[in-house]
């Protein structure tokens, strides 16, 4: 939905400014910029690899616009959710076409502190090895594959202390578990850091008990992370939370 927009409609205003500058020869230079405009703005969709990191900011806050400014119309025909959703889908395809092939060797795992059941009284925003292992939500699997693959992973109850310490880490590669409204508002605000967001589900509404699929973010992980090996040098805490 979103890429169909982002493209087609710049592209479709070119096409329209290349017919109407055939044939209305008095305002001919007038549609012409219009075409060369329009095709300016839809050739970011397509820098890739080195090129679309170096310049990702600046793509970002391009695409940041355009989810903004058909976002309200989307709320009115009720697809909000699926608008967002799929602006995640292209941000993340973007992100497997670079790191699927240069595989970021610092990644920092964000998990918001929703994912655990409200009733559990494990205080996993301060240790995520306190986890009971009930298997009743993520937090356990979640805890299991990062002792496996040594990732270093944060969860956080406040989205301004997330983006806080991901600017003090400074990862090359961000593997976010949000809500969607969250993710994008995270990757909008931070967009110099590469992230591939992964939404909630949201069973009881925002912030209650949330799920998602864990195996999608072992997925993200083997594909877009370099393996660590556990020595001495490279080994960091697994929790490093703020509580309100």
């Amino acid at each position: 939905m979103f890429l169909a927009v982002r493209l087609g409609l710049p592209i479709g205003l070119a096409l329209l400014g290349l017919v109407c500058a055939t044939l209305l020869h008095s305002s001919r230079g007038w549609w012409l910029l219009l075409s060369v405009a329009c095709l300016a703005e839809a050739s970011q969709a397509f820098q890739q690899g080195a090129t679309y990191l170096r310049h990702r900011a600046a793509i970002v806050h391009r695409d940041g616009l355009w989810v903004k400014a058909f976002r309200p119309m989307a709320r009115l025909l009720g697809w909000e959710d699926a608008w967002i959703r799929s602006f995640l889908a292209w941000n993340n395809y973007r992100i497997e076409e670079v790191f699927a092939v240069r595989k970021a060797r610092k990644a920092l795992v964000m998990l918001p502190h929703c994912i655990q059941l409200s009733r559990c009284k494990a205080g996993v925003t301060e240790d995520l090895e306190s986890c009971y292992h009930c298997d009743q939500c993520p937090v356990g699997d979640i805890l299991e594959s990062s002792l496996a693959g040594h990732w270093k992973v944060c969860i956080f109850n406040r989205s301004h202390k997330a983006a806080r310490h991901a600017k003090e880490y400074k990862p090359d590669l961000m593997v976010a578990v949000s809500c969607s409204d969250r993710l994008l508002k995270g990757i909008l605000k931070l967009p110099e850091i590469p992230c591939f967001g992964i939404p909630l589900d949201l069973p009881r509404g925002m912030c209650v008990d949330t799920t998602f699929d864990p195996s999608l973010l072992e997925q993200a992980m083997a594909h877009l992370v370099r393996p660590r090996a556990e020595t001495p040098d490279n080994i960091q805490p697994l929790q490093t939370s703020e509580t309100a």
